[in-house]
């Protein structure tokens, strides 16, 4: 996965196995305004054939000299560990909850988080919303959220197949024409927006030794969940992001995750022309969004009236 100029690879072990992450590897960069020690802020990948921290490789650089900036590949993706288990929603949410532990220094830090991934960081925020500041998600869904039922479609009962899951990961998903043909067809709103480093990162993480089964665990649908069961009992303040075209979970799904819960989801921003990962495909945008929610996040009042 690529690395940006400026940013090196580290790592924590967390219970299920060791977890990279890529900081700022110069201490200049490390240093707010006035010379004191940057606070964290924390990018979490989302899930799917080759997702890695490369997914706000386009974003993350813009905050160095303000944050302390930490993007990890979480455990079965990327570079970090890839245990040769069926993944479930818990083990993402302790190795969050890990991770936030032991690297952000014990106090509480604003996450930027994707797609399911930001639905997982909303339960762990619940579980221990001292170790979080601030929340600003993209896409955050369950992917069976109000009763919807991911797990009885037709692609994840077909890789509940032993040996054809296998078979259709690596002859369907950990290929360059498959990643090509699903950031073009199913992930981006623009496929003239996919260009070829972006296939090649998704490729070198979807490649890696183990790399099925945590995609496969997603796949068959072994990590939704119904975020609407949860949402309401989260307090820390919260922005949600929303590609008007992402076609997993579309923006009247998360407008009504966000009124389930007013008091902490202070904003929620649509949009337009853009699918499930705005970092990716308006990335000056995405980092305009991220910095007034950082800002407005942490006033307290006012609130900031949905749009």
């Amino acid at each position: 996965m690529l690395i940006p100029p400026g940013f090196s690879q580290r790592s924590v072990p967390t219970s299920l196995g060791r977890m990279v992450y890529y900081a700022p590897d110069s201490e200049s960069l490390q240093l707010a305004e006035g010379g004191s020690a940057a606070s964290p802020l924390v990018f979490l990948h989302g899930f799917g054939g080759g997702s890695s921290a490369y997914e706000w490789s386009k974003v993350y650089p813009a905050f160095a000299f303000d944050y302390q900036v930490l993007a990890p590949d979480l455990l079965g993706w990327g570079r970090s560990d890839h245990p040769v288990r069926s993944y479930r929603v818990e083990d993402y949410t302790s190795t969050i909850i890990e991770f936030v532990e032991q690297t952000c220094g014990g106090e509480p830090v604003p996450v930027v988080a994707s797609s399911l991934t930001a639905a997982m960081t909303i339960r762990a925020a619940i579980a221990r919303p001292e170790l979080f500041k601030s929340l600003i998600l993209t896409t955050p869904a369950g992917l069976s959220d109000f009763g919807e039922n991911y797990t009885k479609s037709f692609f994840a009962q077909l890789v509940k197949t032993p040996i054809l899951d296998k078979l259709i990961y690596s002859l369907g998903v950990a290929t360059r024409e498959g990643i090509r043909a699903f950031l073009e067809q199913r992930q981006f709103a623009r496929p003239e927006r996919v260009y070829p480093e972006i296939v090649e990162a998704y490729l070198e993480s979807a490649t890696q030794p183990n790399a099925e089964y945590a995609a496969l665990s997603f796949v068959r649908g072994d990590l939704c969940f119904d975020l609407s069961l949860y949402i309401p009992q989260l307090t820390v303040p919260t922005a949600i992001i929303w590609g008007q075209q992402s076609q997993f979970t579309g923006p009247e799904i998360g407008r009504r995750l966000a009124d389930l819960n007013p008091q902490a989801v202070k904003a929620f921003q649509v949009l337009e022309d853009v699918g499930l990962t705005p970092q990716l495909e308006l990335p000056a945008v995405t980092i305009a969004l991220i910095r007034r929610y950082l800002v407005e996040l942490s006033v307290n009042p006012p609130l900031i009236p949905h749009t």
